[in-house]
């Protein structure tokens, strides 16, 4: 044994070395410095480097550099001594100055050595290897600058590398990790029907075998923005327990011309050996756009990366356990190819909750939320129509945070009620300073909608009419709670509509004679309702029941361009004339309205311009109390159904 480490005497260094600096490796030594503090060889290097600097400017002998005059003149008084010539310098000693060292840079002297001979100076000449140097001035810049590409490529992340650019940027997570399961998703029960038998094929893939039955290739999630798809296909693989795989569209194109290809060969190869397994592609519409839609033509990377994907959709079978789901909000440009049987064969819609549904997810984000004894969640829940997940999360979230704002113990509904208001017409604005003559306006015109709507048959009630200038543009509102969910409107509650677009507009006409800006929005909706109306919906009994718009594209996603009109221009000019009547006869109905309930509409505006907001109890009790001749004193006397 004693031989054997004698043997070893790298061995033995090393341990000395390892408990000089620490290993970093063994929790139970002292003397382990953290990760980050290993010992390292360049350290190491650096230090030799240092004491070599050291030792060439602080630690040698003391020599003086002199002009070759003065170095000519020491050999003629025979005080230069123990020369040494080399190729660029001279050195040597002066005697007369105790030993002194001395160097000068050597000129071009052809009598040197014969004058050096005469005066019987010893001398001697000197070869230097420029070798090193050479080798030196070219490896330490080089070795320079591939240390800062290292440590660029060290701060742009891992997978950056140079060698990486066709791995696949995929977020995996593991069976533990994946914690979100149907029980987080809400309010989307007919989407989770449709996805419970691809967890079951995954959790017990022997039970869909045995009948011969084959499981969906590729799942398809589509539906408006904000609505959850990403949350049920991570709750899929929840359910399943089995790895998932993330990643967006966007992801696997680069500007390189096949990065996008190998992405995705890359990220299939690591899905198989990780099956069962779920890879779930977010934005699929940013990868998977109809081919030939590139106006500039050519054959480029995208659709290069499209090929390889559907290459690979058709390369596999789904008995190796490999679920593909995506998710888009523009299922309308997807490549047809991406949508045939065999590749992305289902297609799941992820829709606006219900009622019932909001009341649910309202149920689901306010778990850690302290709520007070008088919140009622479906309560809020109906004043949130067309409201997804996304946006009542985020009315939970403002709602807390006001109350803790407000130093309060639990969420209010107060709370809640003003967390609406800010997700549906903005931050208040109580520092805008708003002349009197403006602040009267702006509360007729105000009062003017409230009063049309709880006057008409088939609008929603008003639940809050407000002055207080919100958001970008909107000096007022009139809030309205609709009563239920709805699907369709018939005529005549398109035709209410239409009144109550035109009450603060016919409400600035009686009072003020005069009209101003603020009905610009109002005006706008209450004409894009019209055209639709003889346009689209065939409302129109002179046009009779033709529809003169084409379907827009966009299902989830608002059009940034109108389509161009199929019609001629006589047509055109019947259909204007017929919206202007529409809208004409709105607003003579408006103007009866109005000018029938003028006491009620000069009170109501009084009342806003000293409180600022009413909610529409008081509304409908003024409007009784003006209908029975009386005058309303409290809301216990009065009915709060609408006149």
């Amino acid at each position: 044994m004693a031989s054997n480490a004698n043997k070893d005497p790298i061995g033995s260094l090393t341990d000395k070395l390892r408990s000089l600096f620490g290993s970093g490796d063994d929790p139970k030594n002292k003397n382990a410095l953290p990760p980050k503090k290993r010992f390292s060889i360049w350290y190491f290097l650096m230090a030799i480097l240092f004491f070599s600097y050291l030792q060439q400017f602080f630690l040698s002998a003391n020599v003086e550099t002199i002009p070759y005059s003065q170095f000519k003149q020491a050999i003629a008084d025979g005080t230069a001594g123990k020369l040494v010539i080399g190729p660029e310098n001279i050195t040597g000693t002066l005697t007369g100055k105790s030993g002194q060292a001395f160097t000068t840079n050597r000129v071009d002297d052809p009598g040197l050595v014969k004058e050096l001979d005469e005066r019987n100076v010893s001398y001697s000449g000197k070869y230097e290897n420029k070798f090193l140097g050479i080798v030196l001035s070219w490896v330490l810049p080089l070795g320079f600058f591939f240390l800062i590409w290292r440590f660029a490529m060290k701060k742009m992340g891992p997978g950056m590398g140079v060698m990486s650019f066709g791995k696949s940027k995929a977020k995996i997570f593991a069976e533990s990790e994946t914690k979100v399961t149907f029980a987080d998703a809400a309010g989307i029960d007919e989407a989770k029907e449709e996805l419970e038998e691809v967890v079951e094929f995954l959790s017990t893939p022997e039970k869909s075998q045995k009948l011969g039955g084959r499981i969906p290739k590729g799942v398809l999630l589509v539906g408006p923005p904000g609505t959850g798809k990403t949350l049920l296909a991570r709750a899929v693989a929840g359910e399943a327990k089995v790895p998932f795989f993330s990643i967006s569209g966007s992801e696997f194109v680069e500007m390189f011309v096949g990065v996008g290809a190998a992405r995705v060969r890359d990220l299939f190869s690591q899905a198989a050996a990780q099956a069962p397994c779920i890879i779930f592609i977010d934005e699929l519409d940013a990868l998977g756009k109809a081919r030939g839609m590139n106006v500039m033509g050519g054959h480029d990377e995208r659709e290069q990366t499209l090929n390889q994907l559907l290459v690979e959709m058709d390369g596999f079978e789904t008995n190796k356990g490999v679920i593909i789901m995506a998710a888009t909000n523009r299922p309308e440009i997807l490549d047809p190819a991406l949508l045939r049987p065999g590749r992305f064969d289902r297609q799941v819609l992820v829709d606006r909750p219900d009622i019932n549904g909001r009341e649910a997810i309202l149920k689901i984000h306010s778990k850690n939320v302290v709520l007070g004894p008088e919140v009622d969640l479906h309560m809020i829940a109906g004043r949130t129509p067309g409201f997804v997940g996304a946006d009542l999360a985020n009315i939970i979230n403002e709602a807390a945070l006001l109350a803790a704002r407000n130093d309060k113990e639990t969420v209010e509904l107060t709370d809640f009620d003003e967390a609406i208001d800010r997700v549906v017409a903005g931050l208040q604005k109580k520092n805008r300073v708003m002349n009197p003559k403006e602040k009267e306006i702006v509360a007729f015109h105000e009062s003017g909608h409230a009063i049309v709507a709880e006057s008409v048959e088939h609008a929603d009630p008003v639940h809050k009419i407000s002055i207080i200038p919100r958001g970008i543009a909107a000096l007022g509102y009139t809030q309205q709670q609709p009563t239920e969910d709805r699907y369709l409107m018939t005529r005549s509650e398109l035709i209410d509509r239409l009144a109550v677009l035109f009450g603060g507009r016919v409400a600035e006409e009686l009072v003020f004679d005069e009209i101003s800006t603020g009905a610009q929005n109002d005006l706008q909706r209450a004409t894009d309702i019209a055209r639709s109306m003889v346009t689209e919906y065939g409302m129109s009994d002179s046009l009779g029941l033709v529809s003169y718009e084409r379907p827009r594209q966009a299902m989830f996603l608002p059009e940034s361009f109108s389509p161009g009109k199929k019609y001629s221009e006589a047509k055109a000019a019947q259909i204007d004339d017929e919206v202007t009547r529409i809208i004409e006869e709105a607003h003579q109905r408006v103007r009866k309205i109005l000018s029938e309930r003028r006491p009620v509409l000069d009170d109501l505006a009084h009342l806003l311009s000293q409180k600022e907001s009413v909610q529409g109890e008081e509304l409908r009790q003024m409007l009784a109390a003006a209908k029975t001749g009386t005058t309303a004193s409290s809301p216990a006397q009065l009915s709060p159904n609408k006149t």
